[in-house]
């Protein structure tokens, strides 16, 4: 639980001074965590120059609306996150057991989730407060995540054999819903729904893909 309080707080007029760049960070950190506390309809400049502990001229000499605060916060956490997400993705299934990338892939995506929050709120549960612009900005991700994860899909599928006839778009959407439903669950009770006891959930949605049957005689 995220706590505002005038003790300990630093006044404004001592902050010390940063480079441009770090200060930003700053700012941005200070904004994530007012509405990791308040919610994105809240935030106010007051709000985050109090919990960044410096004076409002500091906040509008970089932000000088909140708009362009929401908007420069919302950015980088959308490219923070969508960072995680492609890292997590195989650039080639080659060589690997596809089943096992999978999962590897959906858990690391789900430990983002429980590590970050505050980030992933911003994401998979966009508030009223988010911009037009910044959901069509979560569309364009969302269809390019979904794309990719189609293409290593059917890749997968090829290399693992047992589908003799599949509608591989469809099963991509599918999957892609499925994840961002345990990213969710894991956003709304992390104590319930931790990313462990969501892995076997994970493993039995691959068993409804039938493998090929193994030759035993080779």
């Amino acid at each position: 639980m995220w706590q505002v309080s005038g003790a300990g707080r630093p006044r404004g007029r001592n902050a010390p001074r940063l480079p441009p760049a770090q200060r930003r960070e700053q700012l941005l950190d200070a904004a994530l965590r007012v509405v990791a506390r308040d919610g994105l309809a809240r935030l106010t400049m007051q709000a985050v120059a109090q919990e960044a502990g410096v004076a409002k001229p500091v906040l509008y000499a970089l932000f000088p609306a909140a708009p362009e605060l929401v908007a420069a916060l919302l950015r980088r956490e959308h490219a923070a996150g969508m960072a995680q997400v492609f890292a997590a993705m195989p650039a080639d299934l080659r060589g690997t057991d596809p089943d096992e990338e999978f999962v590897a892939a959906l858990m690391a995506f789900l430990d983002s989730v429980a590590a970050d929050p505050s980030r992933w709120r911003l994401i998979l549960l966009p508030s009223d407060g988010a911009p037009v612009g910044y959901r069509e900005l979560l569309g364009a991700a969302r269809d390019e995540m979904l794309c990719r994860g189609i293409e290593l899909l059917g890749q997968g599928l090829r290399l693992r054999g047992g589908v003799a006839e599949v509608d591989v778009e469809l099963i991509g959407h599918t999957l892609f819903g499925f994840a961002e439903t345990l990213g969710r669950m894991v956003l709304s009770d992390a104590q319930r729904f931790p990313p462990a006891r969501l892995r076997p959930v994970v493993h039995s949605l691959l068993r409804t893909v039938p493998r090929a049957p193994r030759d035993d005689a080779g």
